[in-house]
């Protein structure tokens, strides 16, 4: 069976996407959750099943496959539900999942994903605007070319995966969206797989502080939903 390596949920972008297409599309797989900060050389060390030392991280029969974009492509050669069956929506798709692998770093900066927190941010930079206007532009254009009510058609598929950390972060720093993104970023919200991660997001116990001084490196803190830190 497919072996997931990731993350802590509450703050794993890059573990979401892989997680959140096998799940939503009944992929069968084994979750292996590994904590972030622990010590290097301990059984917790991300270098002992990634080259990379990074999650996520699929291993399959002794394949080992990195990076969450590979990771799709790879799943994508197991199930040819992971793309859009229509070659337009497909490279559209394709296109879309890259430019969010590799931008969008200002809005990775300030706004980076913490599931449990709902914050005020403190300065919204024209970098940072420009990076929320794409994503919207990028929403309304697949759903406005391929009729949605996912963004390259009817069905789920790897591009709304990628977005789904966006989702989480819109949920958190509430940034002026158009009624079409917001309802758009909602619908994955929504999902039972996106409850299923965020209710494991709250749950969680513990911190990571370079994590947590991204968050309060944002704005105002308005409230933390998450479980008590553990002691």
């Amino acid at each position: 069976m497919l072996q997931l390596y990731i993350a802590n949920k509450n703050y794993s972008s890059w573990s979401l996407r892989p997680w959140l297409l096998l799940t939503q599309l009944a992929i069968p797989f084994e979750e292996r959750l590994v904590v972030f900060g622990q010590a290097p050389g301990s059984a917790g060390d991300y270098r002992l099943f990634s080259p990379t030392g990074r999650v996520p991280c699929l291993q399959d029969e002794g394949l080992t496959v990195w990076d969450s974009l590979a990771i799709v492509e790879y799943l994508a050669e197991l199930d040819s539900r992971v793309w859009p069956q229509d070659r337009a929506a497909r490279a559209w798709a394709r296109s879309a999942c890259a430019e969010m692998h590799s931008g969008f770093q200002r809005l990775r900066d300030v706004c980076t994903m913490n599931c449990g927190l709902r914050v005020q941010v403190g300065d919204w930079s024209p970098a940072l605007l420009a990076d929320w206007q794409r994503i919207e532009a990028l929403w309304l254009e697949g759903l406005t070319r391929f009729g949605g009510p996912f963004l390259a058609g009817s069905a789920f598929t790897a591009v709304d995966a990628f977005f789904a950390p966006v989702a989480f972060r819109v949920q958190s720093y509430t940034p002026t969206l158009s009624e079409p993104a917001q309802a758009y970023a909602q619908r994955l919200l929504d999902l039972p797989a996106m409850q299923a991660w965020y209710r494991a997001a709250l749950a969680e116990t513990w911190r990571d502080e370079a994590h947590e001084a991204e968050a309060r490196a944002a704005g105002l803190c308005l409230q933390d939903l998450r479980a008590p830190a553990q002691a």
